[in-house]
């Protein structure tokens, strides 16, 4: 067996290990340590082993991720989502499909402070979830909505896939933060649209609901200054050159924890959950990360990302083309794999060969570019049908509403998604222009 053929079966292996539901982390190291045993020999991964682990967990960088998690956590416990979602139901609540369409401004505003989609459909689904069904609105439009809704969190800065991106490919987190502005909005603009169309084609299924007076809109227009506080201080800071990543995700996690103490009422209890839920899922983190170093250092001594980068030029595609296989490639992988998963398990394969395919940027404008699609990607991954896992979520948490009507009810944004990432890849400007400015 030639070491371009262990390297497929690698590949091949952490599959379907992932699909019988070995957790991922393992499954990568199992698959990596032995792949790199049958080309080096054992001698040689135990000295990797033996240097790998303190020289990836000792990098300063790292640290951003639970801060970035206990951002996000202390966001939830003091609140702010709550406060998120009053202040959208406030102003558009009385459109004909407003809640839905409040529920989508609230995701992406939590987004802002928060960085999993998970923990974003999960906290908005308890607060937005029950007033679209007192409201009236079908099983299927709510449970998509939020579904759909929830993925804003890894979009909108800060994320965490964005962070280890970046920490991958060696490139500037607060860069990754600003390409994913316009992207994110526009994600949402895109969710919006979806929301009216299902409104005016099925009106029985969106009600309006009461109009607030001007008061009651003021008051919670100003209980949200603490997310926009948080956020202009963190990714302008960061992007301004005032404090780097790690510093910008310390002030961000110190000022939530604040606020969520003086505004939230979050108290030791509480404290100490959010402490605990970020030490264990930074764990959880921290073992996918090891795994895919091992499984790309040996993906990398079998030759296979040379010698596919080399073939696909070789096929003489043009790069539009290799790019949309690599972006189908995702779709499918996302309709039965767990973002981090994915993501960790195919850029040693993907990323040598956007770099070796000319799309008339540079190497930086190439990776921020191909970070924000895969980004989008893994996005529409998490609620397509059957396994997203946001639709477990919410399907979990909304017990009497089927499967099949929350399956039905995210095609629209399924497709939305669909438009907005041919539309990246054809243009990528609209994630270089704004990094770009600076």
């Amino acid at each position: 067996m030639t070491n371009f053929d262990i390297g497929l079966a690698m590949f091949a292996g952490a599959l379907v290990l992932i699909a019988l539901r070995m957790p991922v982390g393992i499954a990568m190291l199992l698959v990596g340590g032995l792949g790199f045993a049958a080309i080096a020999g054992w001698d040689r991964l135990f000295g990797t082993l033996n240097t790998l682990t303190f020289g990836r967990f000792s990098s300063y960088t790292l640290s951003v991720i639970p801060l970035f998690l206990l951002m996000g956590d202390f966001a939830t416990k003091g609140g702010m989502n709550r406060a998120l979602f009053r202040c959208a139901r406030a102003w558009m609540g009385h459109w004909r499909g407003g809640l839905a369409v409040a529920t989508i401004g609230g995701c992406a505003a939590f987004g802002a402070i928060c960085g999993s989609s998970l923990a974003t459909a999960a906290t908005m689904s308890q607060v937005a979830g029950p007033e679209m069904r007192r409201a009236g609105y079908s099983p299927a439009l709510a449970t998509g909505t939020l579904a759909a809704g929830g993925t804003l969190g890894i979009l909108i800065p800060p994320s965490v896939i964005l962070v280890i991106y970046a920490i991958y490919t060696e490139q500037s987190i607060g860069t990754m933060f600003v390409a994913a502005v316009i992207p994110g909005l526009l994600a949402m603009a895109g969710y919006m649209l979806v929301v009216n169309l299902y409104a005016r084609l099925s009106p029985a299924a969106a009600p309006a609901a009461p109009r607030l007076p001007w008061a009651e809109r003021l008051r919670a227009t100003g209980e949200v200054w603490p997310v926009v506080l948080v956020f202009v201080l963190v990714v302008a800071g960061m992007y301004d050159g005032w404090f780097g990543a790690t510093e910008g995700a310390a002030i961000g996690a110190a000022a939530t924890g604040i606020l969520a103490v003086t505004l939230g009422g979050m108290r030791w209890e509480g404290l100490k959950e959010s402490l605990l839920s970020t030490t264990v899922t930074t764990g959880l983190i921290f073992l996918v990360l090891l795994g895919a170093e091992l499984f790309s250092a040996a993906l990398a001594l079998s030759r296979l990302p040379t010698e596919l980068s080399a073939a696909v030029a070789g096929l003489g595609l043009s790069p539009i083309t290799v790019l949309l296989v690599i972006l189908l490639i995702y779709f499918v992988l996302g309709c039965f794999m767990e973002s981090l998963a994915m993501v960790l398990l195919t850029l040693p394969i993907f990323v040598p060969l956007m770099l070796s395919l000319d799309f008339g940027l540079d190497r930086t404008q190439t990776l921020v570019w191909f970070g924000i699609l895969v980004l989008m990607s893994v996005e529409v991954g998490m609620i397509s049908p059957p396994f997203g896992l946001n639709l477990f979520v919410i399907n979990a948490m909304a017990k009497d509403v089927p499967m099949g009507e929350t399956y039905r009810g995210v095609l629209g944004f399924v497709a939305s998604d669909g438009v907005r990432i041919l539309l990246l890849a054809l243009l990528p400007a609209i994630s270089l222009w704004l990094p770009g400015l600076w």
